[in-house]
């Protein structure tokens, strides 16, 4: 065993003293330095966009991260030099490993995330480059090392809980945040009617408050408030089993759904008013409560027995994606009038839609210059129950993107209802 350590230390050695006079070992050192050198620069342009712009803490961070990375392979550029050249530091081929030793990781990561999450073919190729020179680069460099000594021990060890720590806090702070479920809430509170001089109308005020209970913030993509009139004439007898199951089996939607009653033979509702209670493109900071009231008027011989209040809000999380001004659609603002619309929306019946754009932006300079850009459109669609909002994420063709990549930025839709409210008690002042 000692007869081969010594073997291998003397290759070493003879290594080492002809770096200088080889010109295929010059030809080594420029190739690893040119690794090295463009590591630093993608790794440094990435971390300085991410340090400055991400939207989250953890983005940030791991913008720090990667310009400490970037520092490090730009110093085992010297380090490397010195090793290979001069030998002024006894440790500068120690310094050079380890500085090719973090280009590895940093750009076997990128390159995993890349392949996964990337459109680029051009980043793609650069970190596949990157990753097997890097992976070269460490072993031409402990190739020429002759000794391993202590302190490259200790940066081993070193490196190791470095990883691991970055792994876990990974995990912590950017896996399970992304995964964690956060929904405002919309409540809906009527108050009392109010007759009108004349005693023939009456209002139903309503208050809207979205309240969101969580560290993060929304934009908002649209919202919808509409009230149906209901008839709802009472009978003597139960009502037959076979008459429940008919019921049930015209509930096509939720708005058009009503309750399995005894005695309560309910009629499909009227729209009697359907209108927005929050403008477009405004946020919703974290831990907001945003309020909102309507009124709902109605003759005082209305037929209805009851109105049934709905709400809803469609939402993106601001920590997933940034969104330019929601705008009309320059390709037509309008279904009716040459407005673009998927072939599934076309097939619903009489559909109308107004149709609204926004360009995405991502959460992270990585995603950001890698992938191409997506738009989100918004389709309002009117029909018998007020009006539908429908988004989409599309590529800048137009293409849908699939609904599990459409998750990724966060578009939470927030609905409730119905409250109702009888209408007997104002009915009754006549």
């Amino acid at each position: 065993m000692n007869l081969r350590k010594n073997a291998r230390d003397c290759s070493r050695e003879r290594a080492q003293r002809a770096l200088a006079h080889n010109g295929r070992s010059r030809v080594c050192l420029v190739s690893v330095l040119l690794v090295l050198l463009l590591t630093a620069a993608a790794l440094g342009y990435f971390g300085v966009r991410d340090l400055t712009s991400a939207f989250t803490f953890p983005g940030r961070l791991t913008g720090a991260v990667l310009i400490a990375v970037a520092f490090t392979a730009f110093l085992g550029t010297a380090a490397l030099v010195d090793h290979w050249l001069f030998r002024t530091f006894p440790n500068s081929g120690v310094v050079a490993l380890f500085g090719a030793s973090l280009a590895l990781l940093a750009n076997l990561t990128l390159f995993l995330e890349l392949m996964a999450h990337a459109d680029s073919n051009r980043w793609k190729v650069l970190f596949t480059t990157l990753t097997l020179g890097s992976a070269w680069a460490i072993i031409v460099v402990w190739r020429t090392l002759a000794t391993i000594p202590a302190p490259k021990r200790v940066a081993t060890a070193l490196l190791a809980t470095i990883f691991i720590a970055a792994g876990n806090f990974g995990y912590q702070n950017l896996y399970l945040p992304s995964q964690r479920e956060v929904r405002p809430v919309i409540k809906l509170t009527p108050g009392d009617p109010v007759l009108s001089p004349d005693r023939k109308a009456f209002s139903v005020p309503v208050q809207i408050t979205l309240e969101n209970h969580s560290d993060l913030s929304f934009d908002v993509l649209g919202t919808e408030f509409h009230a149906m009139g209901q008839e709802v004439p009472l009978i003597r007898q139960d009502r037959l089993r076979q008459e429940w199951r008919a019921v049930a089996e015209q509930w096509t939607s939720f708005e058009g759904t009503n309750p399995l009653s005894r005695r309560e033979k309910y009629q499909p509702g009227d729209l009697v008013e359907a209108q927005p209670w929050m403008r477009y493109g405004d946020p919703i900071d974290a831990n907001d409560t945003v309020t909102a009231r309507v009124v709902v008027q109605l003759p005082t011989d209305t037929k209805y027995d009851q109105v049934a209040f709905y709400a809803s809000a469609h939402l993106t999380r601001k920590d997933r994606v940034s969104l330019d001004q929601l705008k009309p659609a320059e390709t037509g603002f309008k279904s009716w009038a040459g407005g673009q619309v998927p072939d599934w929306l076309k097939k619903r019946n009489d559909f109308g839609s107004l149709i609204y754009k926004s360009t995405l932006h991502e959460n992270n300079a990585i995603d950001e210059e890698t992938r191409d850009t997506r738009h989100v459109t918004v389709y309002w669609e009117f029909g018998a129950h007020g009006v539908d909002i429908t988004e989409t994420i599309n590529m800048a063709d137009g293409k849908e993107v699939p609904p599990k990549e459409a998750e990724r930025y966060g578009i939470r839709i927030v609905e409730t209802g119905p409250v109702e409210r009888t209408l007997w008690d104002i009915k009754s002042k006549r």
